[in-house]
């Protein structure tokens, strides 16, 4: 009979927060193995070392590569599969004798660990148990004496090793985080930290539990000190003192058509990092209720009352930020912050747009590519602009052949536009035009649908409904699956 293999977690460093399991699994084996560089100092050993007996059989598994370059054929990624194939067939080698192998792994041998590359090669065909053990990021959080994680806030575990822009976006997008792997990649993970806003905040610890444990605010630490073995905390932020008031700022936000799914990491980040959230009601309900934050919601028609009081805040020196629908810039909250930020009373409060997820583009993914030509974005509400105006519009747009994206085409008061709108664009578009009728996308209410413009009935349509019309050369095409999908292609014919 084979022997059975075990995957040995023993924790971050100190040998007596290993576990009981642990210990037992290295008890019960015949091989012990575990992972080193060149050097044949293994870390994994060291922390195991007075439970391994003389009679144990050692098999260090020695990389031929760490950060180094290689010769080998197949490059770096070449010689670690070279690598990890070689060390696997020599566990197998044991376990077909009848021999029982721990592999020792630091922390949790599923946790970024070298452990499972051999998991992943001989747990199909051997009997294994993965034995947990405490990771680094548990045990720098005790180290820290902080809370990782509270309530609803949401923990992101990151490796170094990430491009400077995805780790900028994801530790602005999340509420606490570890980073893992420093070492050589210390200076970018610091970047993205400032980058982020979240330098101020960020913890490091090395060597948890071991000897030569150090802790420190990431932004004191010197890049040439940092070891492999360290990690970055962005602890929770549910007790976390918020600044004293400084400067403050408005930031235009968009939430996208719906909730969370379609909002951008840099959005994410700063309604984290606001002091207060103003905007409409139903916008701030897409937001997460954050602890020491203030929520300032208000009906959807006092949009100048809603900006100023934004900009008054943020002149007190509060971190604001003001949620809108969809992209700010689009029929939404931005021009009016702007309109008032640009009175003297309010020139010197600095005011940013974040961009968001539109309407239009929104609707446009679920029904295929209609706006893949020129198009141009009327809304057709006419609280804030007259009738004719619309109508003049809609006329040019259409007789230019541009495909129409139609917002707020009507409402319990406004019941009567999109059957004028109809009849304005059949004076020069065919009727079988296709038109795409979206409501609520990306809601619990969702519905998209392709109707001809001659049939498009102005009952079926609100306030939560955009609709897409198709140029000359817009084509309705359904594929195998049975379902209808709307394009309009690129290339113009020449006239």
């Amino acid at each position: 009979m084979s022997g059975k293999l075990y995957g040995v977690g023993l924790g971050p460093g100190d040998p007596s927060l290993m576990t009981v399991r642990a210990v037992e699994a290295i008890a019960e084996a015949d091989v012990i193995a575990y992972h080193s560089a060149r050097h044949g100092r293994s870390i994994a050993r060291s922390i195991a070392a007075k439970h391994i007996r003389a009679d144990h059989v050692e098999e260090p598994l020695v990389y031929p590569v760490t950060t180094e370059t290689t010769d080998h054929p197949g490059g770096y990624q070449g010689a670690i599969d070279e690598f990890y194939a070689e060390a696997a067939a020599r566990l197998a080698a044991h376990l077909d004798a009848g021999r029982t192998v721990a592999v020792l792994a630091e922390g949790d041998p599923l946790f970024y660990g070298s452990y499972m590359h051999m998991h992943k090669r001989l747990a199909d065909r051997y009997d294994t148990e993965v034995v947990p053990g405490v990771t680094s990021v548990s045990a720098a959080a005790a180290r820290l004496g902080t809370p990782l994680a509270e309530g609803e806030e949401v923990l992101t575990i990151l490796p170094g090793t990430l491009p400077e822009e995805e780790l900028t976006a994801r530790l602005a997008s999340t509420d606490a985080a570890v980073v893992m792997k420093l070492g050589r990649t210390f200076p970018k993970v610091r970047r993205a930290m400032e980058s982020s806003g979240r330098l101020e905040a960020a913890r490091y610890v090395e060597r948890a539990t071991m000897a030569g444990e150090r802790l420190a605010e990431l932004a004191d630490v010197e890049a040439e000190s940092v070891p492999y073995f360290s990690v970055a905390v962005l602890p929770s932020q549910v007790d976390a003192e918020r600044a004293a008031p400084g400067r403050g700022e408005v930031v235009v936000v968009g939430t996208g058509p719906a909730g969370p799914l379609w909002l951008t990491p840099e959005t994410r980040g700063v309604l984290a990092a606001a002091d207060d959230l103003v905007g409409y009601t139903t916008y701030l309900d897409r937001v997460p209720v954050r602890t020491g934050q203030e929520r300032h919601g208000s009906d959807n028609r006092v949009e100048a009352e809603r900006a100023e009081f934004a900009l008054q805040l943020a002149r007190r020196g509060r971190r604001v930020a003001v949620v809108s629908g969809g992209d700010p810039g689009v029929f939404a909250m931005a021009t009016a912050v702007l309109e008032v930020a640009s009175t003297q009373e309010y020139a010197d409060v600095p005011v940013r747009v974040l961009p968001g997820v539109t309407a239009a583009n929104a609707a446009a993914a679920r029904a295929g590519a209609p706006l893949g030509h020129d198009y141009a974005t009327i809304s057709l509400s006419d609280r804030l602009k007259p009738w004719e105006v619309i109508a003049e519009r809609l006329r040019a747009a259409a007789s230019a052949d541009l495909v129409l994206a139609l917002y707020n085409p009507g409402s319990r008061s406004r019941t009567w536009q999109v059957g004028k709108a109809r009849e304005l664009l059949l004076e020069h578009r065919a009727p079988d035009t296709p038109v795409v009728v979206a409501r609520d996308v990306g809601g619990t209410g969702e519905r998209v649908r392709v109707v001809r413009l001659t049939d498009l009935d102005p009952a079926e349509v609100d306030m939560r409904t955009i609709l897409l019309v198709g140029s000359s050369q817009t084509r309705v095409v359904r594929r195998g699956d049975g379902e209808e999908v709307v394009w309009t292609p690129r290339r113009y014919p020449e006239t």
